[in-house]
């Protein structure tokens, strides 16, 4: 089975992400789709273990497969909490339903540490563009500013909303290039702060809850391992036909 294969026919979710999901598509905007894909149990009993990741079929697609993407996000990684969160869902079977009931079990004030290591890369990559270039790339900056007010919001409430609302006009702004960088840095420095205080009184757990994952991905694992058992059989009785004929 080839791994774009994986993706075509067993995807159990997917959905757009990027600017479209977070309220800032603008007509230039492309659309980044993102999936979750469940490989066969039987796949996994051969030398050549299936993919973690496919990227495509088409431009803009990239899908984990299921036991890599609850790694990631049991870790708290800020891409794939956000894909659980999308609101452009495009597909979504029975498993896909199950994952997205977890969502809550992904979720812990470990967040916090994640959330902020990805906004400080990204803040020395700006950094380095005003240091040889004079400007930070603005898109860049709008949206380090949406993932820390994605994260304050987080601590504070306990929920992940991907959506911008009412910031999105200031944050294309941003975008444009019509905020000086001096104010840009002041509110990237506030919400920073603000997400610290968000962390003191958190209502969320300390960590997520990897027993709940675990077993939903044992489930589905062993459900799937049950779907091949017809042709398992088949494959045995063919291998005893030989056997008994070379006897």
């Amino acid at each position: 089975m080839q791994p774009q294969d994986l993706v075509r026919d067993h995807t159990i979710y997917a959905c757009v992400m990027g600017s479209r999901a977070f309220g800032l598509a603008t007509d230039a905007s492309d659309t980044d789709r993102r999936g979750v894909f469940l490989a066969p149990t039987p796949l996994f009993w051969r030398f050549d273990k299936p993919p973690t990741h496919v990227d495509g079929p088409g431009e803009e697609r990239f899908s984990w497969e299921l036991e890599r993407f609850c790694e990631l996000a049991l870790r708290g990684n800020p891409n794939i909490l956000e894909c659980l969160h999308s609101p452009l869902v495009e597909h979504l079977d029975d498993t896909g339903r199950e994952l997205l009931s977890l969502r809550g079990a992904f979720l812990s004030r470990q967040a916090h540490d994640t959330f902020t290591r990805y906004a400080l890369g990204q803040r020395r990559k700006l950094d380095a563009d005003i240091r040889t270039t004079g400007a930070p790339r603005w898109k860049h900056a709008m949206h380090l500013l949406r993932l820390l007010m994605s994260a304050r919001d987080l601590l504070r409430t306990g929920e992940l909303r991907i959506d911008v609302g009412a910031c999105r006009e200031p944050l294309l702004a941003v975008k444009r290039g019509e905020v000086p960088w001096a104010r840009v840095e002041a509110w990237m420095v506030r919400l920073a702060a603000e997400g610290e205080e968000a962390l003191r009184g958190s209502p969320l757990p300390a960590e997520p809850d990897h027993a709940r994952v675990a077993g939903f991905l044992y489930r589905v694992r062993r459900a799937s391992a049950r779907q091949a058992e017809p042709d398992h059989q088949v494959v045995q009785g063919v291998v005893g036909a030989a056997r008994l004929g070379q006897d």
